[in-house]
């Protein structure tokens, strides 16, 4: 009887607090959101409306608005992204980008969706906004608002700490389902599992791709007010699912909490469970016990629960200098029109 009282206290003071305030985050309580990404079916939802810190799901936002730009001829994924001092001092994760050198935009990409870096997400929001990062926060919220995610608010590319940076796991569950939906071309970066930089392999964060069956991206995140979160879209058959956790206490339980979402959601489908795939056991993976539907199932490998990616309090300012000779500046007015606002000259 302790559970459900302790879980009723917790509850009735998130209501005293608001609902849509995530100043006061809800250390260990999960929302949670599973979805049919092509009929848009809810499948599962658990304060799927409570208003939280997306951390590093954030950049889910600045690839869309990436994607977008490519898709009208506005950039191009070989065209060079030049790198401010004020992305080089990112908190990680990072790629160390050097200011006064730059990356591609495909580098930019693979940076996010790999390593999560922090860097190329601010480099690749001050490109599309003009040299301006908090512009291009400003275009994430009003793209948010056009793709139906009221509870959204934007303030950077990375997903940095800042208290009025918030969003649900409904909201990005409709994110992420237009992503794979209005840029099926591009979806593929999602299942990268490395890529080299500068010499050197950059793994990807997601464990979902090593253990389960079918899961090709998107996106992991963490911060200490955040918690660990995810996002993670697996197709079986002809049956695709979204998945988002957030405010998970550790990786490894947001990993086996997705796992148990997915295959809940998968037999509401009518798709036969599969077994679990074993990653590459990397140093220190823990043998985690599983319970099925709602719960977790026996024999899942999982890395330890230490954060796969770490984000400190900004110590830039949030407003500086406009890069003069490159950027794209661009306005999102519709969930399929994009509309330029600025656009200067490419270097490439």
């Amino acid at each position: 009887m302790r559970f459900p009282f302790q879980k009723a206290f917790l509850l009735c003071a998130m209501t005293a607090m608001g609902l849509g305030s995530a100043r006061a985050q809800y250390a260990g309580h999960v929302s949670s959101y599973v979805m049919d990404a092509k009929t848009g079916a809810v499948l599962s939802q658990t304060d799927a409306d409570l208003q939280r810190y997306p951390a590093s799901l954030t950049k889910l936002m600045t690839l869309y608005l990436t994607f977008r730009a490519l898709e009208a001829h506005q950039i191009t994924l070989d065209e060079q992204v030049p790198v401010s001092i004020h992305a080089s001092i990112q908190a990680p994760s990072k790629l160390g980008l050097v200011p006064g050198t730059r990356l591609t935009v495909e580098q930019g990409i693979l940076g996010l969706v790999t390593k999560s870096a922090n860097d190329a997400a601010c480099a690749l929001g001050e490109f599309l906004g003009g040299g301006d990062e908090v512009r291009f926060a400003q275009l994430m919220t009003q793209q948010a608002r056009a793709l139906g995610m009221s509870n959204t608010t934007f303030r950077n590319a990375s997903g940095l700490p800042d208290p009025d940076q918030v969003t649900t796991a409904h909201d990005l569950a409709l994110l992420s389902q237009h992503l794979i939906a209005d840029f099926p071309q591009y979806y593929h970066y999602f299942n990268v599992p490395s890529f080299y930089f500068h010499r050197r392999m950059v793994p990807n964060h997601d464990p979902m791709l090593k253990i389960y069956a079918g899961a090709d991206g998107l996106k992991t995140g963490y911060t200490d007010l955040a918690g660990h979160n995810l996002i993670t879209s697996a197709q079986r058959g002809n049956v695709r699912l979204i998945g988002v956790v957030m405010g998970s206490p550790s990786n490894t339980r947001r990993s086996m909490e997705m796992v148990a979402l997915l295959d809940r959601g998968f037999a509401d489908e009518g798709i036969a469970p599969q077994p679990l795939l074993h990653p590459a056991a990397p140093s220190g993976v823990l043998m985690a016990s599983a319970r099925r539907r709602g719960h977790f199932r026996h024999g899942i490998l999982l890395a330890a629960s230490r954060p796969m990616e770490v984000a400190d309090a900004p110590t830039a300012p949030r407003r500086y200098g406009r890069i003069s000779h490159h950027g794209a500046a661009v306005r999102m007015v519709s969930a399929r029109h994009v509309v330029t606002h600025k656009k200067r000259s490419r270097h490439s």
